[in-house]
This record gives structure tokens, sequence and C-alpha cells, in this order.
């Protein structure tokens, strides 16, 4: 298999505020939107985020066409964690979870957009303990 491209579709509720959100604060630019439809794409990232509004009639199985958000997370790794989260707290967004290390080394803050997907930051450390 050949994979040539990769893309995380997200049903919300209010397909604008989520890729609004993406934009002004995670860097994405949209490459395509329709009613209820909006691809988003980011020149670093390697992925294309696509909201759909919940419940749009093209969503196939229509069984499982329910809202993204509990237990989902979008996480990205970045070179300067505790620079990325002042920018985007002073930006408006709002913080689910300060930077925060784990044992393992991995120091990330989450951030929920209207729709309330959350998304993450991960810078991995070598020094967990900050010594």
């Amino acid at each position: 298999m050949k994979i040539t491209g990769t893309a995380l579709s997200l049903n919300v509720d209010d397909v604008t505020a989520s890729a609004s959100f993406a934009q002004n604060h995670f860097g994405f630019t949209e490459t395509m939107a329709a009613e209820g439809f909006i691809s988003l794409t980011h020149p670093d990232a390697g992925i294309n985020v696509i909201f759909l509004r919940t419940g749009l009639e093209t969503f196939k199985p229509a069984s499982i066409a329910g809202s993204a958000g509990q237990g989902l997370l979008i996480a990205f790794v970045v070179d300067d964690i505790d620079a990325e989260f002042a920018r985007i707290a002073a930006e408006g967004a709002h913080v689910i979870t300060p930077p925060e290390t784990e044992p393992w080394g991995e120091r990330y803050c989450q951030f929920a957009d209207p729709n309330g997907i959350v998304w993450q930051l991960v810078q991995w450390v070598s020094d967990p303990s900050g010594g």
C-alpha cells in the first residue's frame, strides 16, 4: 500500500468555529469548503483536518454520524511548548491544561475549541524533573 496523504475527519456542530480555531491558533489554512464541510491543511503537520457538520447526509454510515469530541484530542509535537502555550493562551483560546511534564518526558498543554475538540501540544524533554 502506498499512502499519499493523511486526513482526520471530525463531525462537529459548528464547522466554521472549529476551522477558525485551527486557523487562528495553529496556523492551518483552508483548502476546500462547501456547505457543512471545511478542509484544512498545515505546511508542517503533514495532515489535513476536515470538519463535517454533524448529521451531514453524505456521512456514511449514518449510524455513527455523531459529534466528535468525547475522548478525542489532536496532538502536535512542537519545539518550544512554553512559547506556543503563552501565545495561544494570550490569543484567548480556552486553556484545558497549562504545560505539565509527565515522568516519561512528555511535556504537554491542551486547549479546547468551541466544539470541545481538545488540541494538545507536546514537547519531548530529556530531563522530566526539570533539573
